[in-house]
Formats: structure tokens, C-alpha cells, sequence
């Protein structure tokens, strides 16, 4: 169903609240990635994150106080969360003794890999300690806790059929290797194929232990993103679509998530009772880009909290250092730091994939035909 301007600037001016039916689609959510997603684990990790997301502003928006969420306020997940009238998903780091939380657990690590550490050692590079928790790692920890959660087959088929598992978005960080050393960006494209590899094996492996239904993000169109556009930044008006992004690496990234599609409509036909959900981010957020002023939007590639440079970017000020102020009003953003998107940007990507064509199958047709958005002031 299209949606009117009127119903857009309603979604954006009003903050949400989600109505659902008498009983939920799914009882917990179970979530695995990296930044876009984490909302805590980075909390529990001893070496800081560049740009630091454990520091002020970051989190002023909803919560008033960094979370570990690298964004002014909430993700994606945590606007799903809303949705199907879920608590906010707690990170795994941050159980005490593992308790087990009813309502699920996110296992997303901001800085991780799909790929294992060793992936990136074997071929020179330096490797943050976040490459500890690759999407491999994750999974672990998931298995770990699972017997906790359940124990036997009856109890551990219900509560994995009622929950929601959410797999990414995650890759990004993958690719950030080669494209951030100028030796190796020739060899960019032949990571996808191991990155794909590993997703869909994660996938895989969360259905033989009883997931029912699997969110899975493609990626987001990273070269419309701050960082990237300063670092790749040229006077070759060419390398530009009309948005302003850079069309080299949307096509990579576009690449990316066909190929994600492939193998997710590979799965599809080893596991046809399991509902397979591909999320289009990426077409998602280029409506945004686009038309930034339909949704909101001042300059869509402008960061609100960055130290200067023609997009607010500036990778010797980086959002969390003294030095660097925030805007007044993150709504009016898409970029929050140059590297991840604001709340306001996270809204409209939830509002696309829950309301809009964004999903393959469509969400609506598997559970949110019985939700509906309550809008309050």
C-alpha cells in the first residue's frame, strides 16, 4: 500500500506506539549482527569502538544517556521490538549469571565481523578486538544459552516457534577491511562469496535447531554514507548518481545482497515450513536519499554529530570526542556520526519493511495483517 505525505510526516512527527492483538505474533526476539543492531554487548567489551559509542551524545534521543547503541537513540530492532509489544531486547554481555530472558536476547556486537578473526590475520590486517565476536560467535553463545531456554523438544519447538530471529544486517564491517586499505580494495569482490557463505550458514543452522521464522537484512547503500563519501570523494561528477551517492559502491553493496538473495531462495526451497525473510535495506533507505524533504530530511548526507568537512565528517573528530558538539536536531538527519544513521532515519527503515513492499515475503502476509500503528502525541 503506498503511503500519502501526510501519512509519512504523521509516522515522523509523532512519536510511536504499537498496538497489537490479543495474543503476538512472536513472544521473544533473538538477534545477531553488528552496530545496527547492538544494543548493549558493546557495553561489556573493554577496548573502546571508534567513534566511541559508550560517550555522550550518543543515546541523548530516547534515552537520554549513552546505551551502547551507536545512534542518538533507538535501532531498528528496538522499533520492531515496539511493534509486537516486545520489551526492548537486552544484550547477552550484560546477563548476570545468564538468567534467562523471556523476551529474548541480542547477541549483535558492534565492530563484528561475519567472518571469524582468523579470515582477516591470514591476510596482514590489524584486527580490533571486536573480531572476537564474529556472527560464528554469536551463534555460540545462542547454543549455549539455548538449554536454558528450553529442555526438551516439545518446549524448545514452542519457544523458538513463537520467536523472531533477526540475522544482521552484518558484512559491513567485512567489507570495511579492503576498503579502508587502498592496497586491498582490488580484492573487495571476493569477500562476498565467504560472507554470503557464512550468513546463509548461520541461517541454516538456527533452523535445524528450531527457528520457524528468520528476518535477514541485506545491506545498507553504504556508498551514500558520510565516511565513505569523504573518503572516497572525487571532482568526477560521473562517479555520482543523482542522489549524491557513489554509484561504484552501491553496486557493491547491491551486489552484495543479491547474492544474499540467491542463497536465502536456496533455503527457501531446503526449508519450505520455515518463513525466510529477506529485508531490503537497501531500497528501503534510498527512498530517504532521494527525496530526503518527503521524509523530514535536510541534506540526507550531512552528519549531525561530526568535527567539520564537507559532510560534517571528519575522521580526526569523531562523534563522542570533546571537542565535537551534535545538532539540535537529530530528526532532521539521516547520518548521526558518518557511519550510522539516527533514530529518525531508523524509524523510516522499520515503518519501509513492516508497512512497505521492503520485505520478500511480504512480513504482512505471514503475521502483521493482525498489527496495526496507533499514532499519540
Amino acid at each position: 500500500m503506498a503511503w500519502s505525505l501526510q501519512q509519512q510526516w504523521l509516522f515522523l512527527v509523532l512519536p510511536l506506539v504499537f498496538a497489537t492483538s490479543a495474543t503476538s505474533c512472536y513472544t521473544s526476539i533473538f538477534s545477531f549482527g553488528d552496530s545496527l543492531t547492538d544494543t548493549g554487548n558493546l557495553n561489556f567489551i573493554s577496548s573502546p569502538q571508534s567513534p566511541n559509542c559508550l560517550l555522550p551524545p550518543y543515546g541523548e534521543t530516547h534515552f537520554h544517556h549513552p546505551t551502547g547503541r551507536c545512534s542518538d537513540g533507538r535501532l531498528i530492532i528496538d522499533f520492531i521490538a515496539e511493534f509486537f509489544g516486545l520489551p526492548y531486547v537486552k544484550p547477552y554481555l550484560g546477563f548476570k549469571d545468564r538468567e534467562v530472558e523471556e523476551h529474548g536476547v541480542n547477541f549483535a556486537v558492534a565492530g563484528a565481523s561475519a567472518l571469524n578473526r582468523s579470515f582477516f590475520e591470514e591476510k596482514g590486517f590489524t584486527v580490533e578486538v571486536t573480531a572476537n565476536y564474529s556472527l560464528m560467535v554469536q551463534l555460540d553463545w545462542f547454543k549455549e544459552l539455548l538449554p536454558s531456554l528450553c529442555n526438551s523438544s516439545s518446549s524448545c519447538k514452542e519457544v523458538l516457534g513463537s520467536s523472531l530471529f533477526i540475522v544482521g544486517e552484518i558484512g559491513g564491517n567485512d567489507y570495511g577491511f579492503p576498503l579502508f586499505d587502498k592496497n586491498a580494495i582490488g580484492d573487495l569482490i571476493t569477500y562476498v562469496p565467504p560472507v554470503i557463505s557464512v550468513i546463509t550458514s548461520a541461517v541454516k543452522e538456527l533452523i535445524d535447531l528450531g527457528a520457524v521464522t528468520i528476518l535477514v537484512p541485506g545491506s545498507l547503500p553504504l556508498g551514500c554514507n558520510p565516511a565513505y563519501l569523504t573518503m572516497f570523494a572525487t571532482t568526477d561528477k560521473e562517479e555520482y548518481d543523482q542522489a549524491g551517492c557513489l554509484i561504484w559502491l552501491n553496486k557493491f553493496f547491491d551486489y552484495h545482497n543479491e547474492m544474499l538473495r540467491v542463497e536465502l531462495n536456496r533455503l527457501r526451497g531446503l526449508y519450505p515450513f520455515t518463513n525466510i525473510i529477506y529485508a531490503d535495506y537497501f531500497n528501503a533507505a534510498l527512498q530517504y536519499y532521494k527525496s530526503p524533504e518527503q521524509y523530514g530530511f535536510g541534506n540526507p548526507f550531512k552528519v549531525c554529530c561530526g568535527g567539520g568537512g564537507p559532510y560534517n565528517y571528519n575522521d580526526t573528530a569523531l562523534c563522542g570526542n570533546s571537542e565535537v558538539i551534535a545538532c539540535d536536531d537529530p530528526s532532521k538527519y539521516v547520518s548521526w556520526d558518518g557511519y550510522h544513521s539516527t533514530e529518525a532515519a531508523h524509524r523510516w527503515i522499520t515503518k519501509a519493511i513492516l508497512e512497505g513492499p521492503y520485505t520478500i515475503p511480504k512480513l504482512s502476509v505471514l503475521c502483521l495483517s493482525h498489527q496495526h500503528f496507533v499514532f499519540s502525541s
